[in-house]
């Protein structure tokens, strides 16, 4: 599995994050995890397609993670 350079995000809610890698869900290998680092140091796991899909916000569509860098 290859890995890309870390990258900043900005959550819909203000956060920021930096993407570590992708991973395998070990009980399910068809789900592809993201793996990221919050500003305070904590390491949260979430299925990419939750973290790469679009949330409303005020009725309109935003990235749930939009890249900062």
């Amino acid at each position: 599995m290859q890995n890309a350079p870390a990258r900043r995000y900005r959550h819909y809610k203000g956060g920021e994050y930096e993407w570590l890698c992708e991973a395998t869900y070990e009980p399910d290998p068809t789900v592809r995890m993201t793996i990221y680092r919050a500003a305070n140091g904590t390491i949260w796991a979430r299925p990419s397609a939750i973290f790469h899909e679009k949330v409303e916000v005020d009725g309109r569509q935003v990235p749930r993670f939009a890249p900062i860098d």
